[in-house]
C-alpha cells in the first residue's frame, strides 16, 4: 500500500512539473523536436525514449538529434553550454537554485564531439530531474 502511495505521488509531481509549461512551450518544443527528427533522420520512437531517458543503445544520430533540440532551444550554440539561457528558460519552471546546482554538476561536461556533448549535457540535466 505504501508503495503505491509513493507511485501516485510521484506521478502527480511529475505531471505537475509538465503543466508548469505553457501551450506555447510545448508547441515550440514539439516544433523544435520535429524539426530535429527530420534533419537527423531518427525516429519519433528514438525522440521519445530519449525524451523518456532510455539512454542505452543511442546513436550518433540520437546524440546529433539531442545536438539540434538543444541549439534550437538556444541552451547550446556550437556545442557550448549557455548557462544564462538555461538558468532563464528553465529556473522558472523548476526553480532558480535547482538549474544552478544542476549547472554546477552537468555545465563541464564534454563530449568528442559537439553531438556526443549535447547528448551527456541532456542525461545529465534529465537525471537530475530539469526537464529540457
Amino acid at each position: 500500500m505504501k508503495f503505491l502511495i509513493v507511485l501516485v505521488a510521484c506521478v502527480a509531481l511529475v505531471a505537475a512539473d509538465e503543466i508548469k509549461l505553457t501551450d506555447e512551450q510545448k508547441a515550440k518544443a514539439k516544433e523544435h523536436g520535429a524539426a530535429c527528427i527530420a534533419q537527423e533522420g531518427i525516429t519519433k520512437e528514438q525522440a521519445h525514449s530519449l525524451r523518456d531517458g532510455t539512454f542505452d543503445g543511442a546513436d550518433n544520430k540520437v546524440k546529433c538529434f539531442a545536438n539540434c533540440f538543444l541549439e534550437k532551444t538556444g541552451f547550446l550554440v556550437d556545442g557550448q553550454i549557455q548557462p544564462n539561457v538555461v538558468l532563464e528558460k528553465l529556473g522558472p519552471i523548476a526553480g532558480e537554485d535547482k538549474i544552478k546546482a544542476i549547472q554546477a554538476n552537468c555545465d563541464s561536461l564534454k563530449g568528442a564531439d559537439k553531438c556526443d556533448t549535447a547528448f551527456q549535457l541532456y542525461q545529465c540535466y534529465h537525471k537530475n530531474h530539469a526537464q529540457i
